[in-house]
This record gives C-alpha cells, structure tokens and sequence, in this order.
C-alpha cells in the first residue's frame, strides 16, 4: 500500500468509525420467497424481461478486428433487430476506442464462441438504446498503456441516457477500468426521465478497477455507478472483489435493488448512497435521497478495507434484511452507518424475483458468476482464487496482474437453427 492510500485510509478510519450504526436490520417480509439457487427466469422487472433482438436478424461474428464488416463494432451498429453470435474466439483489441450501441433490439450471445470466448481490450461499450441485452463476454479496458493521470477514463460497460431503458448486462467479466467497471447514468441535472431506466446487472465478476491509473483525478478505482436520476436498477447475484468504492453507488434520486452480491475488500465503500451538493447548485432540480432494498449482501473484508465499513454507508433510503458484514478474523461487523435512513419495506422489489438466503450465497457465485462459468480463462480464474486464498489487492495497472491476455485466435462455424433459439442459446452454456 502506497503511503497516500495509507494515509487516507487512516483518517477515514477514524470519521466512520463515529457514525455507526450497529442497530439490528428488520426482518425480511414474507413478500420476498427466497430459493435454494439464485435464478432470474421470470422476472419481470428492472429490464429482465426484454428480448433484446434474440428474435431479429441473425449477425455472425467472423473476426476480432476492431471495426469492419464480420467484427463486432459492425454488428453492435447495424440497425434493426439483430442477434449477435460469434464463429471466433480470442481478443478484440479496441485500440482505446469506446464503442457505441445506439440501434435498439440487441442480443450479443458470447456464449455462442468457441473457447476461450472472446475478451474486449483497451476500451469498452456505451449502451445508449433501448432493449439491450448482452452477455458471457469479457471486458478488460486497463490503463491502455498511457502516463498516469492522462485522461483516457473509459467505462467497462456504460449504459447512458434516456433512451437506455430496458437493458439488461448478464454474465461478464468486466475488469481494469479507469472510470468504473460498470455504470448507468445520463445528463444527471435534467430532472426525471432523462437518464437511463430499468436496467440489470446481474451475475458478472466485477474486479479490479484500476486506481492511481490514467483518471485525470488519479485515485479513481470504482465498481459500479448508478447516477442521479438513473431508476429502477436492479445488481443482483456479482462478484465485487478489489474496487475502493462504487460496489454499488446510488447517487441523488436514484431507484434500485442490490440483491445477492458478494463484496470482497472494497476499500472505503461498499453499497453506497450520496451525492454532491455542489453539483447541483444554480441548476432547476434539487438533489435528494436515493432509495434501494439491500437483501442479503455479504462484505467481506480484505487487505485494503478500512476498519469497520459497513456493508451500507453514506446518506440515503435503504431496506435491509439478510445482509452480513466480516471482517478479518470472521467477526460481525455493524449493517449501516448512522447518516442511513431506514425503511420497513423495500421501496421496490422486482416481480418473481427469489433470492437466496445469505449464508447460501457464496458457494453459488463462486460457481455460476462471470463470463464464463464453465470455460474460465485464466484471469477469472486467478481472480476467483484470490478471493478464496484471501490475497486480492488492488491494483494500479493490469500490469500488476500479468497484463492484457493474448489468446489465440479460435474458430467454429455455427449451424443456427430457425426457431427455439433460446434453446439453442442454452446448450452452449452447460
């Protein structure tokens, strides 16, 4: 640990340490049915429900090149509904470019390409369309080999705008970004229904994020964003493992659920809520809490977490139930901080949505979370294991960590059949 990482952490320590809140949570209500394994089939809320373009045009990946017919950036922009599979395996370097969904009714199948599946590097997506769902493909944007402080702060995946409802991000691997892993945002100040709106997180590995990288702010190592005015957003069922802060952040009048996450040395925050007055002056709206349920969360601390961070922190509306919080030695830790305002009932709930029992939980996401659960590659893998061994850190640069991956290119063609495609889909992840 770096002597400013060291410092900060020690004067954090002692101003949370005053405003604890070590009060127990209230029971979970009956109207939440919990199960034996985490599932999401059904659900019918937060963006879950979309079809994306599973029903649309059938677009084949054939290349990893970074734009050009048969490449990915080509079919993420063809218009009209489409379904992305792939015939290709390896790495896409994106060359320090971000690319942009703007055309609706989207389905990216990565399960579809041959081992070792196919990983973005030095840069990421931009979702701004509605009904978006993409899955099992791995992203990787690291510092892009620029001086620290440069300015180059991609997202791994970031779903912007109003026009960004109906999305849903299920089953990646998302690692090395400078801005967040994650994000869902839009011009924050224009008030309701202009950010974006029912979006999903759901089942991806969420690691690493860089921290002294090429933010021009420096210190930047966050996990997932969820901006001012940004609604109905559900995390459900990550791995957060080594992001400072961000492990989720609700910023002003945000709405969304957080729901089975296992959270792994965060370092000054976990599940967050705030936001920054300041940002907000001479404009026509007028800041105010977020509101989320917190059902059975578990933080566990590492190397870098500060002494005694709760699982919940910051100033907001939250529902708890089920939550824990460990420490080092495996002792209970306090739920929430005192700035926390608590609510007796979720303020919102995805329908058919069951969760599991906490003390379930994490055998489960060790087993089922990332890109590829059943062909890990080799940086999943280590990540996994440094959670199991108790040695995660953070990190400044993927460089720390072996670097960008080099996989060969693969190939297989796929033989599409013309009807039960979700069938189809489904073979390829067993």
């Amino acid at each position: 640990m770096n002597s400013y990482r060291l410092l900060t952490k020690i004067v954090l320590i002692g101003s949370l340490a005053l405003a604890m809140n070590v009060g127990a949570q209230v029971s979970c209500p009956k109207s939440i049915l919990f199960s034996q394994a985490l599932s999401l089939h059904g659900v019918e809320s937060f963006g879950m429900q979309t079809r994306g373009g599973s029903d649309g045009k059938l677009l084949k990946v054939t290349n990893l090149k970074a734009s050009g017919e048969g490449s990915l950036k080509w079919a993420l922009q063809h218009k009209g509904a489409r379904l992305v599979v792939f015939e290709v395996g390896g790495v896409i370097d994106l060359g320090g470019e971000t690319v942009w969904i703007t055309e609706p009714y989207l389905t990216v199948a990565g399960e579809t390409a041959p081992s070792p599946g196919v990983t973005l590097i030095r840069g990421g997506l931009s979702v701004r369309a509605h009904d978006v769902k993409i899955s099992h493909v791995r992203i990787r944007p690291g510092d892009n080999n620029e001086p620290k402080r440069s300015g180059w702060e991609t997202d791994g995946i970031a779903v912007s705008g109003e026009s960004a409802t109906r999305v849903h991000i299920d089953h990646v691997s998302v690692s090395w970004a400078i801005d967040e892993n994650l994000s869902a945002s839009g011009p924050r100040q224009k008030g309701p229904g202009k950010s974006a709106s029912n979006v999903t997180f759901s089942n991806s590995i969420i690691a690493e994020a860089l921290d002294y990288a090429t933010h021009k702010k420096g210190r930047h190592s966050k996990g997932l964003l969820v901006h001012d005015y940004v609604t109905q957003v559900a995390v459900i069922g990550n791995l957060f493992i080594s992001n400072d802060r961000r492990n989720p952040y609700f910023k002003s009048h945000a709405t969304g659920v957080v729901v089975n996450n296992l959270i792994y040395n965060a370092a000054n925050r976990a599940i967050h809520l705030d936001y920054i007055p300041d940002e907000w002056v001479d404009t026509a709206f007028k800041p105010g809490n977020a509101s989320i349920a917190a059902v059975s969360n578990i933080l566990r601390y590492g190397r870098d977490t500060y002494s005694d961070l709760a699982v919940v922190s910051g100033k907001g509306n939250v529902f708890m139930c089920d939550n824990q919080t460990i420490n080092l030695v495996g002792d209970p830790m306090p739920q929430s901080t005192s700035a926390i305002s608590p609510l007796s009932q979720p303020p919102l709930w995805a329908k058919n949505l069951s969760p599991m029992k906490s003390k379930k939980l994490e055998a489960w996401l060790l087993k089922n979370v990332g890109a590829r659960p059943w062909d890990r590659d080799a940086i999943d893998l280590r990540i996994l294991k440094s959670y199991t061994e108790r040695t995660s850190r953070m990190i400044d640069s993927q460089e720390e960590v072996g670097g960008y991956p080099k996989y060969p290119q693969t190939r297989r063609e796929l033989n599409v059949p013309d009807e039960n495609i979700d069938a189809w889909l489904e073979s390829f992840r067993r």
